[in-house]
């Protein structure tokens, strides 16, 4: 089979105006417990795309670890090409892909620090070893070879042998505040089902948008 053979179509459910919350969090949190019933391995990954100054885009796979009216919450290294780049341009995308219910959420928005109390709260429930990682590496930096981390992890613990392992400053959490999110639910034939809220000064416009 060739690639340009590869084809799905999709059955499983609909989108309508009639059934869709009034604002984007609250539809999200229906999808969200909908897609955990699913039991969808790691149902929390998403991808985040990032962009510098003149407009080299990035993206890659992280983890969601909160959300609510205020965004939606992730943590890493700060000083990440990521977190680098989110210095340069605050303005990022979020994509979730359920592909056991056929349903993307695409986020955009502006991005910033998550306070420093709810950083250490977070990375204070996280496993030592977790913990030991962050601090061990050196997110996106050119490295020789694999015994190079090996050789850090090994200092790090040590380091905190005999203390608790507190937070380093180059970590932490950011949260992404939407200006706009789109629900699409695959449909037959590729006449997909595709719902965009856009933020107004106070509501959300709803629209429907062409497959």
């Amino acid at each position: 089979m060739s690639i340009s053979e590869i084809r799905k179509d999709y059955l499983k459910s609909s989108l309508s105006e009639d059934d869709i919350a009034i604002e984007p969090f609250a539809q999200f949190s229906k999808w969200w417990k909908e897609a955990i019933n699913a039991h969808i391995e790691e149902v929390n990954a998403m991808t985040l795309a990032t962009s510098t100054t003149d407009g080299i885009p990035s993206a890659r796979i992280v983890l969601l670890k909160g959300f609510d009216e205020n965004g939606f919450v992730f943590f890493t290294n700060y000083t990440s090409r990521k977190g680098r780049e989110i210095e340069e341009n605050p303005n990022v995308a979020l994509l979730f892909f359920w592909k056991e219910l056929e349903r993307q959420v695409r986020i955009v928005g502006r991005i910033h620090k998550l306070d420093i109390a709810a950083s250490d709260t977070y990375f204070n429930s996280r496993p030592e070893e977790s913990k030991i990682g962050a601090w061990a590496s050196e997110q996106s930096a050119a490295i020789e070879n694999r015994e190079i981390m090996e050789e850090r992890v090994a200092v790090i613990e040590e380091k905190f042998k005999s203390v608790s392992i507190h937070r380093p400053e180059f970590w932490g959490g950011y949260v992404v505040v939407p200006n706009s999110m789109e629900f699409w639910q695959g449909r037959s034939s590729r006449l997909h089902d595709r719902i965009l809220y856009t933020k107004k000064e106070v509501n959300w416009d709803i629209q429907r948008l062409a497959p």
